[in-house]
């Protein structure tokens, strides 16, 4: 698979595919283009069985530096951006592929939402990451409710209501990113991270991810529902049965 939208790039390599965010003139700012590109790419993306991890990065200086500054003013972005914009994250953050965002430069805003609705986060040191919205009187998006879950209430709303950025360390130590790599060697890094989320990729992996992103949704005895369904299904899987006949045999399992 290879598609080139307006802004988002496409490409497949086996059970992994790489989207790039594809605006480097601008920093890979969002506009009504991108929003629309990336809900098509992340249905393209999440109908495909065989894909089973999705780097999402952006080509040239910078991850996202969120909404295009340049645009809005001249009342070229608005309301009906929205909802194409958040169905696209939320199926990144639904579908089964296990997301992984390559961090570099900046993910202001937008770029930074995007980063939230994956499951992990690398991210360069030096990156500065923030949501900024207030700046325009407006909401950060669905940052609002993802941003809280991953460093929580108190730090968010210092962050949401100020707007300020932190840079890649910061946000490394208060659990917003989950490993940091150097900016020249970010891709070869990134390929080792690849192979050990990717060495757990099983069908009790993806699995995993869905019971996960649903830690704070329901009540003890509603999850214990969800986790039951959710363990039977990878119990009664090829990819357990693989996972036996591996520890049988003294050797890594080959997922289906």
């Amino acid at each position: 698979m290879e598609a080139e939208l307006d802004t988002v790039k496409v490409e497949k390599d086996g059970k992994i595919a790489t989207v790039t965010l594809n605006r480097p003139e601008r920093l890979n700012a969002n506009s009504h283009e991108m929003a629309r590109d990336l809900d098509a790419v992340s249905q393209l993306l999440d109908g495909d069985k065989e894909i089973r991890l999705v780097v999402i990065e952006g080509a040239g200086r910078a991850f996202s530096a969120g909404i295009d500054l340049k645009e809005l003013p001249k009342d070229n972005i608005d309301i009906d951006m929205m909802p194409p914009w958040e169905n696209g994250l939320r199926r990144f953050e639904t579908m089964d592929a296990l997301v992984i965002s390559l961090i570099h430069g900046y993910a202001i805003g937008g770029g930074l939402q995007i980063a939230l609705a994956s499951d992990i986060r690398v991210c360069t040191p030096d990156a500065e990451l923030g949501l900024t919205a207030i700046e325009e009187s407006i909401l950060p998006g669905l940052g609002t409710w993802r941003l809280p879950r991953y460093i929580g209430l108190g730090r968010a709303m210092k962050m949401n209501t100020l707007g300020n950025y932190i840079d890649g360390e910061e946000a490394r130590r208060i659990g917003l990113v989950d490993h940091l790599v150097d900016e020249e060697t970010r891709h070869e890094e990134l390929d080792g991270i690849i192979e050990d989320y990717m060495a757990g990729n099983s069908l009790g992996g993806r699995n995993t991810k869905h019971a996960t992103n649903a830690a704070f949704d329901h009540d003890y005895e509603a999850f214990m529902d969800l986790y039951m369904e959710l363990q039977r299904e990878s119990m009664s899987s090829e990819d357990f049965d693989e996972a036996m006949a591996a520890l049988r045999e003294d050797r890594d399992p080959e997922w289906a």
